[in-house]
């Protein structure tokens, strides 16, 4: 018996089931029960919350979340050898656990949810950016859900968090922090996964703001930022030249030096660029 629950410990479970991490899945798993209720926690009361959990894997967070409340989990998961692990969690949880077969990035959640919704998940590396990238860019905001606990390599959540003049900052930072708040809750070495990755990797808890922090239109925000930052090292005249016939008066107009580079403009002042262009 583990210490979260009555089922047995992971690393049985997946003995039992013959799982192993598949690197092709962007596979790594947590096995300690303590640390996936410590990162469940990080998400705040569940207890009136239905949650969102993508590649549960054998099931680790997935017993976090329900040890902790969760109203009701729905765990899509690619990996069909994962499916008797996680069936045996929903039968320890009757009525609380939906599981899917299937791809995440196919899959539309909300006919199975019902707000308020919180989305938990120890993304796999794979398509962890992809799917961040498309629950911060909705077509309407607020968004289907109140706040994203993820899990990313150490690198993709620093740039999450970044702010100007840092080398991680730039087009993730300005999606994430325009309508989230955002920080790192949490740190995890190699060590707490098998198989152990190369790299460390870190929790980031956001919470979708009402409204952006500054007003602009989304597509041409991003179209800016996107341009801004994929010639990061040149001075913003010649980034954005072409983007508008008098990108230079504009750049003034919104309190930007045509000198600048992107990497030191801030959120507010690229927004004053997406107004004007």
């Amino acid at each position: 018996m583990s210490g979260i629950d009555t089922l047995p410990p992971l690393r049985e479970v997946i003995a039992a089931h013959g799982l192993s991490a598949k690197k092709s899945l962007g596979q790594n798993f947590l096995l300690d029960l303590n640390l996936t209720a410590k990162i469940a926690r990080q998400a705040g009361d569940l207890t009136q919350a239905d949650v969102l959990e993508i590649g549960p894997g054998p099931g680790g967070l997935t017993r976090g979340l329900l040890a902790q409340g969760a109203r009701r989990v729905l765990a899509i998961e690619k990996d069909a050898r994962c499916l008797p692990a996680l069936e045996e969690i929903s039968a320890a949880y009757p009525g609380r656990l939906t599981v899917i077969n299937g791809d995440a990035l196919d899959i539309d959640p909300l006919a199975h949810l019902t707000p308020p919704i919180r989305i938990v998940a120890n993304l796999p590396y794979n398509v962890g950016t992809e799917l961040l990238v498309r629950w911060l860019t909705p077509k309407e905001w607020p968004p289907f859900w109140d706040s994203l606990t993820l899990m990313f390599q150490r690198e993709v959540a620093e740039r999450i968090v970044a702010q100007p003049g840092s080398k991680a900052y730039g087009r993730l930072a300005i999606l994430a922090q325009w309508r989230c708040e955002a920080h790192i809750a949490m740190s995890l070495p190699p060590g707490a996964f098998t198989p152990p990755p190369k790299v460390s990797s870190a929790v980031v808890h956001l919470t979708a703001l009402p409204a952006p922090r500054f007003p602009a239109d989304p597509q041409k925000l991003e179209r800016v930022v996107a341009r801004a930052f994929n010639q990061r090292r040149k001075m913003l005249r010649a980034a954005l030249k072409g983007f508008a016939p008098d990108i230079e008066d504009k750049l003034i107009a919104a309190g930007i030096q045509p000198t600048d580079r992107a990497e030191t403009v801030d959120l507010e002042r690229f927004c004053a660029l997406a107004r004007l262009v």
